[in-house]
């Protein structure tokens, strides 16, 4: 049975317009994790600078951040810190002042900083804290400190922590809306048998008493949950290429008897920025250079410093999530995390509830990378063989203000959404602009869903307004529905299982791409008097490749 058909019996047994939001009840910690509370709103964060001690025997840190601020409101409204329990903060400062503290009684992970009268202008605190973080049971999917040993028994640490948050080990504005505008410095003492790699370049190295600390430093914004220390028997190299903003600095580090392999599967690393650079425009971290670091978990687009646990093959641990072949021509997490550097990192979404900006165009970049290797017909297979993994369990975009995510299909139903929309426009060279476009207007910024809408709205020149409420804001597939009138001539066909309003366009090209056919269906059924073989352009393939709809082709009056 085709895909369609299992997706048209499901479409029946759900409501008919956009659907509520899952029935999970967000409780008061919730609220302060995921909005801009009092608290969080008269200050903006402009430098995080860590200071982390690990002890890989007892999995506890000993640790420091300076966070340097902006003052956006007068008042004396205290600073709200998120630090997850059962971390400590033992000691806060401000210009050699000792400041008091306490934790939010109702919810242990939310400190309150008394930092007294706060005038506008630009002021630091110093936090001091301890203590065993949470320990990641699944990285990088269940979130916190990893503490493990390579295959010769030595000890091999570093954080992943998206989702759960970067509060799981250092104290922080918890919330994406806010990214430090002037970076981050990383210093991360080990054991001097080890070495330490950290997002950015490496400013120094201190050795001292058997120990080692490295310091490293990101000069433009960052996520917090992409500021992260790896802790092994590292080596590294260093390669170039010439980018479109000139020379791009890149570095690998590997396990030291993982080298040899890494050399040879990172280099598709250069291939790939060269493409990502094309459809997206320039790496947006040329000044903190691009880096690949071996990881004990799978991978995470951590800023400057992707972590890579893929084994050293192609496709996801060796299998293609899309089923065509093509997923295996090339590393998977090289690619997907990669991919995140432009969106993501460069373009964040404020709510973690709009994380299809995120995982929707990165996903679409796989789609991207597969053509450039392999031309637009293997794309648009792997994009089509994605299509199987879509869940439609919940809506795109989650609740906002509570920091929820919506729906895992931010992925995949994300992508084919982007596919659709790529075909409605029906001209790459406008599409690729709009990609470009948007790393280039939102450049190192924070967004909302709303304002990447408006944005393809605007430079598409089409309202793609009930194709993203379609597809973010419901489980619905829309139903094309067709069928033939007198002698094959006449073409009927509508919208119907769609959100009011659905006027999403279908444009087909035949098979030598030299005749074009665009339908503008409604709700309301249309007739079309074809000419030639137009005919041909409903077989079915057509359609269901580049559009994620369901397909009805029965005549009702039969």
């Amino acid at each position: 049975m085709r895909k369609f058909n299992s997706l048209l019996f499901l479409s029946f047994m759900l409501p008919f317009f956009l659907y509520a939001q899952e029935s999970k009840k967000f409780t008061y910690a919730d609220t302060l994790r995921g909005s801009v509370t009092p608290e969080r709103a008269w200050w903006d964060v402009k430098k995080y600078d860590i200071s982390v001690q690990p002890d890989y025997d007892t999995k506890t840190i000993q640790a420091s951040v300076t966070i340097t601020y902006k003052v956006i409101e007068n008042g004396t409204i205290p600073m709200q810190i998120d630090l997850q329990n059962p971390m400590i903060i033992d000691s806060v400062f401000s210009q050699n002042q000792r400041l008091s503290f306490q934790n939010n009684p109702a919810d242990k992970n939310v400190w309150y900083i008394q930092t007294g009268k706060q005038t506008k202008g630009e002021n630091s605190i110093t936090l001091f804290y301890h203590g065993k973080p949470r320990e990641s049971k699944r990285p990088p999917w269940d979130g916190g400190w990893i503490w493990t040993k390579d295959s010769l028994g030595r000890p091999w640490m570093t954080v992943a922590c998206q989702g759960l948050g970067a509060s799981v080990w250092y104290p922080c504005k918890d919330y994406q809306g806010d990214e430090p505008d002037n970076g981050a410095i990383l210093r991360i003492t080990v054991p001097d048998t080890l070495v330490a790699v950290g997002n950015g370049r490496l400013k120094n190295t201190i050795k001292r008493n058997g120990l080692s600390t490295y310091i490293w430093e990101v000069v433009n914004p960052i996520n917090n949950y992409n500021i992260v220390p790896y802790i092994g028997k590292y080596v590294h190299w260093e390669d170039t290429i010439q980018g479109l903003k000139g020379r791009l600095d890149l570095q690998y580090w590997a396990l030291d008897y993982d080298e040899a392999r890494a050399r040879t599967q990172f280099l598709q690393s250069k291939t790939m920025l060269h493409c990502f650079e094309y459809w997206f425009g320039p790496y947006p971290f040329y000044e903190d250079s691009y880096k690949l670091v071996e990881a004990p978990h799978l991978g995470m687009e951590h800023q400057s410093a992707v972590a890579y646990g893929n084994h050293f093959k192609n496709g996801y641990l060796g299998r293609d999530l899309s089923g065509t072949g093509w997923g295996l021509k090339w590393d998977f997490i090289i690619v997907h995390e990669s991919g995140h550097e432009w969106f993501a990192n460069n373009i964040t979404s404020k709510d973690i509830a709009d994380m299809w900006i995120h995982e929707g165009f990165t996903n679409y970049s796989e789609c991207l990378y597969t053509e450039c290797l392999f031309g637009k017909e293997a794309g648009n297979e792997y994009v089509y063989g994605t299509r199987k993994n879509i869940q439609n369990d919940k809506p795109i975009i989650g609740k906002y203000g509570v920091n929820n995510e919506g729906s895992g299909d931010m992925y995949y139903k994300s992508g084919n959404m982007l596919q659709a929309i790529r075909h409605v426009i029906n001209n790459d060279e406008l599409f690729r602009s709009i990609l470009t476009g948007l790393n280039k207007t939102f450049y190192h910024q924070t967004v909302t869903t709303a304002q990447v809408e408006n944005y393809i709205n605007k430079k598409s020149g089409i309202n793609f307004s009930k194709v993203f409420d379609q597809y973010l804001r419901t489980i619905q597939i829309p139903q094309f529905h067709f069928y033939f009138d007198k002698d094959q001539k006449h073409l009927v066909y509508r919208w119907e299982h769609c959100v009011p309003g659905f006027d999403m366009p279908l444009v087909f090209t035949n098979d030598n791409k030299l005749q074009v056919l665009t339908l503008h269906p409604t709700e309301k059924w249309q007739t079309l008097i074809l000419k030639g073989d137009q005919a041909d352009f409903f077989t079915g393939s057509y359609i269901d490749k580049n559009y994620y709809v369901q397909i009805n082709n029965e005549n009702p009056n039969n």
